[in-house]
């Protein structure tokens, strides 16, 4: 039957209004625009207001622990020191342990004992500088005309001691206000004074107990481990030991010998106050990183020019060539078995130490990293290293000369 071009119902293959392409399907009424969304508005994830609460406190609860470890950072320090302290002093806890004595009397034994050792070499050095002083101050005037003579003789001055005393009262004046600004903050440096006292207090309280108590609190860690990691942790806390306290003993014995040596060259050179002396360089260059050695040999050369230059440089000349024999015979021998590290890997240690926890820092550095060193070396797998050029060790004849 012919098909009108009006017609409504031709065939799929029609191009008249109305008739949909070859191959496409009629709209439906999902497809007509409606003017909304058809599934209607989205809602937000049941699990997104707990993960914006979660993020939340896991921010507030690191600002707190921030905010915690600031006002707790004196605390803390203080534990860690007194745990150095006492890890120092624990090998010589145990020995008398082992011998019958009661951890708590040992304890505080080989504490009275350090305490005695410090408290004699801070006396002996504040009676020679007391005394120093007063040399000084006796001798000033002395001094004062022959700086004057030869300040006149170099520069072809007219300087005159009365000169320099008519300018004294402007001087007195000058003093006098720096040392009332001074005294009006007495009461800072009281309270200072008072506040260290009261850490030095709470140090050897803390020192005590740990030592004193360090097997319960060994016990007490490992409880709450299972018998691997118990393993682990008590191998660990036995090297800290080790090296700790080897670390102090071995420093103690070079200090001994150094103020031995230096007290008899003192004294054979004339020097005065030879056994001071003797103590600072041997206890100041042993126990004071790095610095300790400049320092320590500056005050013995500085006294030994109140003898005369030729003495000051024979004591210069000691030092310097009993400093090369510490460090290529006495101090690898002695500290072969406590801290056998390298002399970078030990300043780059100390520097590190110090820019974290400053002297302090600087203190526990190479005790601490001797452990760590020692602690990987018990637990890092090493492998055999391959031939090459880089690789390969110096001649055997050049290695003889190096050692």
């Amino acid at each position: 039957m012919p098909q009108t071009p009006g017609d409504a119902t031709g065939d799929d293959t029609g191009d008249g209004p109305g008739t949909p392409p070859a191959g496409d399907p009629a709209p439906g009424p999902a497809d007509r625009p409606t003017g909304r969304v058809a599934d209607g508005p989205r809602r937000m994830p049941p699990w997104l207001p707990r993960a914006f609460v979660l993020a939340g406190a896991v921010v507030m609860l690191f600002v707190a622990g921030l905010w915690l470890l600031e006002r707790l950072r004196g605390l803390l320090l203080l534990l860690v020191a007194s745990l150095f302290v006492s890890m120092a002093i624990e090998p010589a806890v145990n020995r008398l342990a082992a011998r019958g004595m009661r951890r708590g009397l040992a304890t505080g034994l080989v504490m009275l004992l350090l305490a005695a050792a410090a408290a004699a070499f801070t006396g002996v050095l504040g009676s020679l500088l007391i005394t120093q002083t007063t040399h000084l101050v006796d001798g000033l005037p002395g001094y004062l005309d022959q700086v004057i003579d030869q300040i006149n003789t170099a520069f072809g001055a007219h300087l005159s001691t009365s000169g320099l005393l008519a300018r004294l009262p402007a001087l007195t004046g000058t003093l006098s206000r720096h040392l009332t600004g001074l005294a009006g903050g007495v009461w800072g440096i009281g309270a200072t004074a008072a506040g260290l006292l009261f850490q030095a207090l709470g140090m050897l309280l803390f020192t005590f107990y740990l030592s004193a108590q360090g097997p319960q609190l060994r016990r007490t860690v490992c409880s709450v481990l299972p018998p691997a990691r118990q393993r682990l942790v008590l191998r660990a806390w036995q090297i800290a030991l080790d090296k700790t306290g080897g670390y102090i003993y071995s420093r103690a014995l070079l200090a001994l010998a150094s103020t031995l040596a230096h007290y008899l060259a003192l004294t054979l050179l004339g020097v005065p106050y030879a056994l001071t002396l003797a103590l600072w360089v041997g206890v100041v260059s042993q126990f004071i990183p790095t610095v300790g050695t400049y320092l320590a040999g500056a005050v013995p050369v500085l006294v030994a020019l109140a003898a005369g230059p030729a003495t000051a440089l024979w004591t210069l000349l000691f030092i310097v060539a009993y400093q090369q024999f510490e460090n290529y015979v006495l101090q690898p021998r002695i500290t072969a078995r406590t801290l056998d590290m390298h002399p970078a890997v030990a300043f780059a240690l100390v520097l590190a130490g110090a820019a974290v926890l400053g002297p302090l820092g600087a203190l526990l550095a190479l005790p601490a990293g001797a452990g760590i060193q020692a602690f990987a070396g018990a637990y890092v797998h090493r492998y055999t290293v391959e031939d090459h050029p880089l690789t390969a060790p110096d001649p055997p004849r050049r290695r003889r000369r190096a050692r």
